[in-house]
């Protein structure tokens, strides 16, 4: 798999979910170690969680800034900088690491504004650095799976695709102070969406990912069910797709009895497919006047790309974690080649900050048609 790289993580600190993820996924086939981090935004947590989790002193950082500097100082420097800060610091933090020289796996959304993801797609050209947007679902074997499927031609045309990400963690209006909660709702801080650029976005995301198309128009509709709340906690979108593929989208924070809630299914000529992420290791296939199949991880007869996806025999569960290790699996092999042009990212299976730039658009299109009673917008 060739060396290892060094990796750097800004932000992802001890109370962090996402942040336990990347540090397990990074690690997961020792094609990574982590040697610097700006962990926190108090300085003194920053330092301290480093510590814990064996980051050298010199290289646990108060301030992303610092780790900025300190790393561009040095000859060992990182390979790559995952950023897992609040959705508003994306962008600048992205930009600076990308001027100075090295690769950067950016949570979602990557940017607020469209302006400023198009500003980044210019910077990681010029720059010839690999930027990567965290859709990590897109990492599970089975999705990938599906994807060969309809590269392939199995399903023939795809007609439609239905998607969800509805979960009702959100639904306690008695918890909307909860500051871990509050910021999601917070204009200044999650930007022009709420449960559409949190949760939804990765459904999203892997409507083009499976399909192989773009967005070329979509109207929503926007609720915000708790009262309060500025952004919206439910949203529906009807979107068509440039290979003439009709989707539709739900997401929801407030859909209480929902779990996690990303299924995705996909309906072409000749025949269907169903995944749910809380059921990954199944794919649902069914051919045209034929008889539903499940599809297992690990089994004979699966695509490459699933096949390479998958770490342990049929039967065992993989979850997300494994999902994200297989994107920075993908990630080393594009630095230790060179290949980091959307092209090539695209071959990889990496989403690349073309995708991220095409999420960001959608999700102010997707604004756009809301604050229009679902007019029909135009990406």
């Amino acid at each position: 798999m060739g060396r290892q790289l060094g990796w750097g993580l800004v932000g992802g600190g001890k109370d962090s979910q996402i942040g336990g993820a990347h540090r397990i996924a990074a690690r997961l086939d020792d094609l990574f170690q982590l040697r610097a981090g700006a962990l926190d935004i108090d300085p003194d947590a920053a330092h301290g969680f480093a510590s814990e989790i064996g980051i050298a002193d010199a290289r646990a950082y108060g301030s992303w800034q610092d780790m900025l500097a300190g790393e561009t100082a040095r000859k060992d420097r990182i390979d790559l900088v995952t950023i897992a800060t609040p959705n508003a610091t994306h962008f600048e933090i992205s930009k600076a690491f990308l001027e100075a020289g090295f690769h950067i796996l950016c949570e979602k959304p990557m940017t607020m504004t469209v302006d400023e993801a198009v500003g980044l797609q210019a910077i990681a050209r010029d720059s010839g650095r690999l930027l990567a947007v965290n859709f990590g679902y897109c990492g599970y074997p089975m999705v990938r799976q599906a994807k060969a499927m309809v590269d392939g031609g199995d399903l023939g045309r795809i007609r439609l695709v239905m998607a969800e990400f509805a979960h009702g963690f959100h639904a306690d209006a008695a918890d909307s102070d909860n500051p871990r909660l509050r910021w999601r709702y917070d204009r200044q801080q999650a930007g022009v969406s709420s449960v559409l650029a949190d949760a939804g976005i990765h459904a999203l995301h892997m409507i083009g990912f499976v399909t192989g198309q773009g967005i070329e128009r979509l109207s929503a509709e926007f609720r915000s069910h708790v009262e309060g709340r500025d952004l919206e906690d439910d949203a529906h979108l009807s979107l068509a797709y440039s290979g003439g593929t009709a989707a539709r989208l739900w997401t929801s924070a407030i859909a209480i009895g929902q779990m996690h809630g990303l299924n995705i299914r996909i309906f072409g000529e000749k025949g269907g497919l169903a995944w749910r992420q809380e059921q990954p290791n199944q794919l649902a296939w069914t051919p045209l006047n034929g008889r539903t199949q499940t599809l297992e991880r690990g089994a004979d007869g699966l695509y490459p790309a699933a096949e390479d996806g998958s770490r342990i025999a049929i039967g065992h569960p993989e979850g997300m974690l494994v999902a994200f290790a297989n994107l920075y699996r993908d990630i080393h092999t594009a630095i230790t080649t060179g290949t980091t042009s959307a092209p090539a990212l695209s071959e990889l299976m990496i989403p690349s900050v073309e995708d991220g730039l095409e999420m960001v658009r959608a999700v102010h299109a997707a604004a756009r048609s809301a604050g229009s009673e679902g007019v029909w917008v135009e990406l």
